[in-house]
């Protein structure tokens, strides 16, 4: 990450070198693309929490005048809020977008940032931001002082000290911290690492401190502008953008970078919303490959203590209208029986007492819904690699789908467009990750039928729209270009989710 300079003394050439100029620009752009993508994400479940029960009530910061429905069942895309897309990249409730372009922008801001630094250390510029002096603490004080006073401070070398401490702590403090707080809402690394979510008290609050950071970039992209502005705002902009102090067009040139950002942010937008699926499928260029990885390689360890559990866990997905599944209700699912077919050795047909008969496996751990929320929960059933045991995947299968028992047309397009029985994919590989469980008790009950009686899915490095409910069959295919409309699962077909769930 690149910042540039309010105080520089009026020299004929700047001193600053190309590439740090570039990496400034570029930075400007990605977090742009960034914080409008973040608030997508945000508006999908605007409240903030400090812990991660997300208990109604408790919200540190609630971004929403929505009232919870009471008196009825009620899920979790209820409180999502449809933001403009003058706000929100690209807005109007597109969470699955939303997501691909701030996983995009980041991963091109990373990189951006990443060469900036080699590069100052390597060219020895390091020197403008790291303080060598206690010193530096008094004379930020005495700049700060004269700012408050609606003087100008005296020059520095490039800084004074008030700019280098702020410059350094953008630098090595908050971006550093903007990434590692994002990284604590992945569902790969909190299930792979536990222990580095906790060094922010979970998910909720690192969720919170992540919004925190954006505050903070806008807080310093306004005082910084002004502070150009302050320091001689022709001299200040020739420095960054044309290498000269005294740069004449210093101004228009300014303007035309400002509306080339603003301009390739409207094609972002204007683009999504009217081709979804093609935006969907050029940023998954850099974000699939990454999704992908995390979902093989991060396998889920955690192991937290019976005392956490979510007293009141949310849900989301109404449950399964119907003559049919009222039937099962009515016997206590006796009748039902999970169908594992396609590309294996022995189809099988399992009753629940089937299930409950193989070799249990209890797992205590977070759930991550893709809107926000979080719950902890015991979950209890039969690993979903003992099955696969049992049925023997043939040598071409490589995904498994989950079909579920819930049609989608009962949910009101209001809420969530689409219909159909659900269905989701995942990789054979992720299949038999230890923690991957079909799970037919929660918290030492039998599974609720809001919880997805009488079986669900549990993989706990993905997030919760893969984890399908009210499970009727598992399916070995060798691809999953027809299934659905090929995408890889109900979200990714309807709403453009991306198939790997990892972060």
């Amino acid at each position: 990450m690149a910042v540039g300079d309010g105080s520089l003394s009026l020299l004929a050439v700047s001193a600053f070198p190309d590439w740090l100029r570039a990496t400034h620009l570029l930075n400007v752009l990605f977090l742009t693309l960034l914080a409008r993508s973040g608030l997508e994400i945000l508006s999908s479940f605007p409240k903030l929490y400090w812990d991660d029960h997300c208990a109604h009530g408790t919200e540190v910061l609630k971004l929403t005048r929505k009232p919870v429905p009471t008196g009825r069942l009620t899920i979790g895309l209820e409180e999502e809020e449809s933001w403009s897309p003058l706000l929100a990249l690209p807005g109007r409730r597109n969470l699955g977008l939303g997501r691909h372009w701030h996983f995009a922008a980041v991963i091109a801001w990373i990189a951006t940032g990443a060469v900036y630094v080699v590069l100052l250390f390597a060219a020895g510029e390091w020197r403008r931001l790291v303080p060598s002096s206690w010193s530096i603490f008094p004379d930020a004080l005495d700049a700060a002082l004269t700012y408050l006073s609606l003087d100008v401070p005296a020059p520095g070398e490039p800084y004074n000290g008030l700019q280098q401490l702020v410059y350094f702590s953008i630098v090595f403090g908050l971006a550093p911290l903007t990434i590692a707080s994002g990284a604590a809402m992945s569902p790969g690394l909190i299930g792979r690492f536990p222990g580095f979510v906790r060094l922010f008290g979970g998910k909720q609050r690192a969720r919170t401190i992540h919004f925190a950071c954006l505050a903070g970039f806008v807080l310093f992209t306004v005082s910084h502008t002004a502070l150009v502005a302050l320091h001689g705002l022709r001299g200040r902009l020739g420095e960054i953008l044309l290498g000269a102090a005294d740069a004449e067009h210093a101004v228009a040139v300014a303007l035309v970078v400002l509306a080339a950002i603003v301009t390739l942010n409207v094609v972002a937008t204007v683009g999504s919303l009217r081709s979804p699926r093609r935006a969907q499928r050029a940023l998954d260029v850099l974000v699939a490959p990454l999704q992908h990885v995390l979902s093989r390689t991060l396998v889920s360890q955690q192991r937290y203590d019976r005392a956490l559990v979510t007293p009141r866990h949310r849900i989301n997905g109404f449950p399964p209208k119907g003559e049919p599944y009222e039937r099962l209700r009515a016997d206590s699912f006796a009748s039902w029986q999970l169908e594992v077919g396609g590309l294996v050795e022995r189809p099988l047909r399992l009753a629940l007492d089937d299930l409950r008969r193989l070799e249990p496996s209890t797992q205590v751990v977070t759930h991550n819904c893709i809107q926000g929320w979080t719950g902890v929960a015991k979950w209890t059933g039969v690993p979903l690699a003992r099955v696969l045991e049992l049925c023997g995947p043939l040598p071409a299968a490589r995904f498994v789908v989950f079909h579920a028992l819930d049609d989608k047309a009962d949910t009101p397009d209001a809420i969530e467009p689409g219909a159909g029985l659900f269905y989701e994919t995942i990789e054979l590989a992720v299949a038999r990750h230890p923690q991957a469980l079909l799970a037919y008790e929660m918290n030492g009950e039998p599974l609720a039928v809001e919880h997805g009686a009488p079986l669900r899915l549990r993989l706990e490095n993905q997030l919760g729209f893969k984890m399908v409910k009210w499970l009727r069959a598992i399916e070995l295919v060798d691809d999953v270009a027809q299934i659905g409309a090929g995408h890889g699962g109900w979200k990714e077909d309807h709403v453009y989710f991306g198939s790997p769930a990892a972060i």
